[in-house]
């Protein structure tokens, strides 16, 4: 195998056939795996010269198997409480770069936690959550803070005009529901705590053309979970459209369907992030469509970055720590989002 090959596990879900094209598109020649050997090789065939290497998690010869000769691994499969750790270990095992596009909070806590140091004296990066939920809130933020030291708090606002939730999405969401026990999380004082009863509603007024909505506050995302690694503040406070969480929340809603060339669905989306210090505050604006399909832009390119530097920085990152958060978005648009970022420059991270 070539410097340019990336295994991905799950590669014939959702998300995943977005990651697998991104990468073509981008000239990385992807290692197709994942449980179900049937899916591999219909996936396969729409996309010739990629390898197809079976593997489950609960057989860690076979992700050796998968990650043998890789570059590095993206893995796409959830739930991530079940499948992060196994992968994370063929990736240390193989000396690996890992990333995952998980939006489950509790993964990337664990993550953090468990990986930080051992993903270092196997000198490696791990990049948990660069996706949609994750990723780009952590960059947006990112640029908002710019030079600040700290900020009083940052706010994470999503206005979808849908959520037509994959099969994956509604399963991750019965996980970490369990793993929480109903409550809910929310990052204040300076950490991740539980909150009980229901998610107050409230509202925030978007830039045009979509203004003030009402909107779900206390809507906790993995953003949560990896802004605090690296940038300084007392209080995240997150917020999504009312009508996007009613969407994910009737069982009745169907998964997304394709209505381009690209296989994106109609749905759009714009996230505005807003830091808050001292009385002054700083905004960035991400807009694009579908947030299925944005993955895979941010996490293919991320690995691109990690690629183009061997021997770089070693351990567990947020996007924004490991990556120079503004260019990293600038290189993203306009094919896949439109930006709106304040001109303060803050330092360069990129090691």
């Amino acid at each position: 195998m070539t410097e340019q090959t990336v295994a991905v596990i799950g590669a014939y879900g959702h998300t995943g056939r977005f990651v697998v094209a991104e990468l073509r598109r981008r000239g990385l020649t992807p290692i197709l795996s994942g449980r179900d050997a049937g899916r591999l090789h219909a996936l396969g065939a729409a996309h010739p010269g990629s390898e197809v290497r079976p593997a489950s998690v609960d057989d860690p010869a076979s992700l050796d198997r998968a990650l043998a000769g890789a570059a590095a691994v993206i893995n796409c499969a959830g739930p991530f409480a079940s499948t992060s750790a196994a992968v994370l270990e063929a990736a240390l095992r193989a000396r690996i770069p890992y990333l995952d596009v998980t939006a489950e909070t509790e993964a990337v806590i664990d993550t953090f936690a468990q990986y930080a140091d051992r993903a270092r004296d196997a000198a490696i990066p791990v990049v948990p959550a660069m996706a949609f939920f994750g990723g780009l809130g952590d960059l947006l933020a990112t640029v908002a803070m710019g030079d600040w030291a700290a900020a009083d708090r940052i706010s994470i606002a999503y206005a979808l005009s849908s959520w037509k939730p994959t099969h994956g999405t509604r399963a991750t969401g019965q996980v970490s529901a369990g793993r929480r026990d109903g409550r809910r999380i929310r990052y204040a004082n300076h950490r991740l705590e539980f909150r009980t009863g229901e998610a107050p509603v409230t509202e925030w007024t978007f830039p045009e053309p979509i203004g003030t909505r009402a909107v779900v506050a206390e809507f906790t995302m993995a953003d949560s979970a990896t802004i605090p690694t690296h940038l300084s503040t007392r209080e995240i406070h997150t917020y999504m459209s009312v009508d996007a969480v009613r969407d994910l929340r009737d069982p009745a809603s169907p998964p997304p369907e394709a209505t381009d060339a690209q296989g994106r669905s109609a749905q759009t989306f714009l996230v505005e992030v807003v830091a808050h210090a001292a009385g002054e505050t700083r905004r960035a604006v991400a807009r694009g469509q579908d947030i299925y399909a944005v993955t895979a832009p941010l996490v293919v390119a991320a690995v691109q970055r990690i690629l183009a530097v061997p021997g770089g920085p070693s351990g567990v990152f947020a996007a924004g720590e490991l990556f120079d958060a503004r260019d990293f978005l600038r290189s993203l648009g306009p094919d896949h989002l439109t930006l709106d970022l304040p001109s303060v420059a803050g330092p360069r991270i990129d090691r």
